[in-house]
């Protein structure tokens, strides 16, 4: 029983792992390819730049605090975090769909998810009570 509790958050660091990799990953897309990406979803380049500087500090955050926050912690918070993503992607979906063309304010509400979560995952992540490491 042991044994399948330590290989389940095992696992469950892994996942932590890379889901801060990924976001880091992306915040370079992101600034990389600012202009184009941008102008395909019709976001300022420079809320693209600040998106990506956001995920990169959510994605770095998650990596510090890997071995000093509680998988659980980190569960709840990825839950939240990937909610949030799921309701503004259907949310921006919706509205590119009921009004497409320049005024469409769709990619500015995925986008702006997408620099506001980052830094509430952060905050919640610091405000996060330690977990406790056995003396040895």
């Amino acid at each position: 029983m042991a044994q399948t509790a330590a290989a389940a958050s095992a696992r469950r660091r892994t996942g932590i792992l890379a889901d801060g990799v990924f976001k880091v990953v992306l915040a370079a897309v992101y600034a990389v390819g600012a202009a184009p990406l941008g102008g395909r979803l019709g976001v300022p380049v420079w809320l693209m730049i600040a998106s990506g500087v956001a995920l990169l500090i959510g994605g770095g955050a998650e990596l510090a605090y890997l071995r000093r926050r509680t998988v659980p912690t980190y569960m709840r918070l990825m839950i939240g975090y990937d909610s949030c993503w799921v309701l503004a992607t259907v949310v921006g979906l919706l509205v590119a769909w009921r009004s497409s063309g320049p005024d469409s304010v769709a990619g500015e509400i995925w986008i702006g998810c997408q620099t506001v979560a980052p830094l509430v995952l952060v905050a919640l992540l610091a405000a996060a009570r330690p977990a406790v490491r056995p003396r040895v």
